[in-house]
């Protein structure tokens, strides 16, 4: 699973309620192909917050930094806890430098974070907000599935509301999962701004991923003929469709890879 064998593709598309407010895309996405992996960050700035376009911008940069030292092949560190220590510490980091750079008040550059982290062998996923991380195994389709990364309550002060990464206690706060998978060929973030898009809801039980409007993205970014500037384009337009606006007005992100 070497960094050159992934294709990565993203975009941010502005809400209609930002439109109608004039106020920016506040979400942010970063990745970085490293030697031995691949590091994929979002970020969704709180519209409450006046400089939250700024918070996530700077906090994605500071994760891809920050976890690239994390995506190496499992065979290096093949201890479950001990990889989850290793994302863990490296969001202390991304949490420590970002307090530092807000100048001690978070508050008005609030942004939540979600990151994954894939090399050889693994998976591991590290979020804090209400992001999603999305998995394909063996080719999707018939031939596989797709698998929404555990997401468990947090029964706390908190519980009404989204933690972001400068948040008291957000280290309290943080969801992490180290995924052993060999089959895992493809992976999707997304702000929750497509949540109802991503996912579908069931009578009894969690939501599951929407498998026919995932499984349609990955097929776009895997095909043969795929190009980054018209694939930008239609997703763009999508994305600010009125099939996408009637269900949600905020801001929407999608960053995802699949195994060349």
């Amino acid at each position: 699973m070497s960094a050159a064998g992934w294709r990565v593709h993203g975009t941010s598309v502005i809400g209609y309620r930002h439109l109608q407010d004039r106020l920016p895309c506040q979400d942010a996405l970063e990745h970085r192909h490293t030697g031995t992996g691949l590091v994929l960050a979002v970020a969704d700035g709180a519209g409450s917050a006046p400089r939250s376009e700024e918070g996530s911008r700077q906090v994605v940069a500071l994760a891809v930094d920050a976890f690239t030292a994390v995506a190496t092949p499992w065979a290096d560190h093949p201890d479950v806890y001990a990889r989850k220590k290793q994302l863990l510490d490296a969001f202390q980091r991304v949490r420590k430098t970002f307090l530092r750079w807000c100048g001690g008040d978070p508050a008005p550059y609030a942004t939540t974070l979600t990151v994954a982290v894939l090399a050889e062998g693994w998976l591991g996923q590290l979020s804090i907000g209400d992001g999603l991380v999305l998995l394909r195994t063996d080719g999707g389709g018939a031939r596989g599935s797709y698998h929404l990364l555990p997401r468990p309550h947090v029964r706390s002060e908190y519980a009404n509301e989204t933690v972001f990464v400068g948040s008291p206690g957000a280290v309290d706060h943080v969801r992490v999962d180290c995924v052993r998978d060999a089959g895992i060929d493809g992976v999707m973030l997304s702000t929750d701004g497509l949540t109802n898009a991503l996912l579908k809801r069931t009578p009894a039980g969690p939501p599951l991923p929407h498998d026919a409007f995932v499984g349609h993205l990955f097929e776009r970014l895997g095909h043969p003929s795929y190009d980054p500037g018209e694939e930008e384009r239609w997703l763009a337009a999508f994305l600010a469709s009125d099939q996408i606006t009637r269900v949600t007005g905020d801001d929407k992100t999608l960053l995802w890879a699949i195994r060349t």
